[in-house]
């Protein structure tokens, strides 16, 4: 006999959403949604798994350690399915929407399936909502990215917001100029992203010098630039923090209600990325709402865009009241009810004849019957 206990099982980091719970995610993907179709971002809608050198082109490097992979029966070929979304609509960009205008907006909502979970984010499914705009490398693009990142999370409703700024190619520009080997340049950068004073003051006098004063250079954006702006630094890097000047005195005029900070020396999770990237925080939430940032697309174009990740962002979106749920007795005419759904009523009709309809509609958890022509609470 079936043991019903043991089917309700699943993997680790694999879990059911119930209601109300995965109707209320649902409803706040489309608002985000809706918000950066407002913004002339059109959607597209990549398939969840595809072959593997496809996701694993340009920025899709940076996940392959979280892809799970399978040989497709029919090509013979290895397929993956998908861990971000952001390289799948790189591919639509580069292939199919080669010759569509820049810049392109684009973006996207869907699951994503990880090999393993992480301290912070111990799910391994959940979904993502995010844009990328392509095809331009100004600090307006930033500025436009970055900017709608937050609006649309504080359309949700979601308080306390901040953003990191940070410049991933910093360190590694440094630690070239100054003459590391590749092993040492990412040591170098490893001690940086675990804020690892003793392993910054072992490397040689030059490096440590520079990595601490990037280090120290953390914090708030209006005192970490003013710290990044007395710094020696080689030409490339300057433009890099003055670029990073630029977008938060952008950021100050497009969303004057933003909290700023900027560490610029983390690199840590964005492998990927070739100029500014950021991620968003809100106040008493654990983990990051999302993350994003500059690339380039296997195509050589430059891109920018954002994730955001449902998990996270849900458990800092308040609670929505529940529709109000208005009871149909049985024989309820078809025509009636339909005139209830369209003034806005979740109506739950009575299936059968002979039943109590005031003890079945708060069975089925209603707070209003209909009685006549009228919708009437129920105490």
């Amino acid at each position: 006999m079936t043991d019903y206990a043991e089917l309700a099982l699943l993997p680790e980091g694999l879990h059911d959403d119930l209601p109300p719970f995965a109707g209320h995610e649902a409803r706040s993907i489309e608002r985000l949604v809706t918000q950066f179709e407002a913004h002339g971002y059109d959607r597209v809608k990549p398939p969840l798994i595809e072959f593997e050198e496809s996701l694993l082109a340009g920025p899709g490097a940076g996940v392959a350690r979280h892809m799970f992979r399978l040989m497709d029966p029919i090509s013979q070929r290895m397929m993956g399915l998908r861990a971000d979304m952001t390289t799948q609509v790189a591919r639509i960009a580069a292939t199919r929407l080669k010759d569509a205008p820049r810049p392109m907006r684009l973006c996207y909502a869907g699951q994503v399936l990880r090999v393993r979970g992480s301290q912070l984010r111990p799910e391994r499914q959940f979904a993502q909502a995010g844009l990328e705009l392509i095809g331009v490398k100004g600090v307006a693009g930033d500025t436009e990215v970055v900017s709608l990142a937050a609006e649309a999370l504080q359309a949700l409703g979601i308080q306390g917001l901040s953003v990191d700024l940070t410049v991933p190619s910093l360190v590694p520009l440094l630690t070239q100029v100054l003459g590391l080997e590749k092993a040492e340049g990412e040591a170098a950068r490893q001690a940086l992203d675990a804020r690892d004073g003793a392993a910054i003051e072992a490397l040689a006098p030059a490096v440590r010098q520079q990595l601490g004063n990037l280090m120290r250079a953390a914090g708030p954006a209006e005192s970490a630039l003013e710290r990044l702006t007395g710094l020696e630094l080689p030409a490339p890097a300057r433009a890099l923090c003055n670029h990073l000047g630029a977008l938060v005195k952008g950021l100050e005029q497009a969303n004057g209600g933003l909290t700023l900070t900027i560490d610029p020396g983390e690199s840590r999770g964005f492998e990927y990325q070739t100029g500014v990237s950021f991620s968003l925080y809100a106040d008493g939430v654990r983990g990051e709402l999302g993350r994003g940032g500059r690339y380039t697309l296997a195509s050589g174009e430059s891109a920018i865009g954002f994730t955001l990740y449902l998990d996270s962002l849900m458990r800092a979106v308040p609670d929505r009241a529940t529709p109000a749920r208005l009871y149909l007795p049985y024989g309820t005419s078809g025509e009636q009810a339909r005139r209830l759904r369209a003034e806005g009523w979740c109506t739950v009709q009575g299936l059968e004849s002979g039943a109590d309809p005031e003890q079945e509609a708060r069975h089925l958890a209603c707070d209003h019957i209909l009685r006549g022509d009228l919708a009437q609470a129920l105490s």
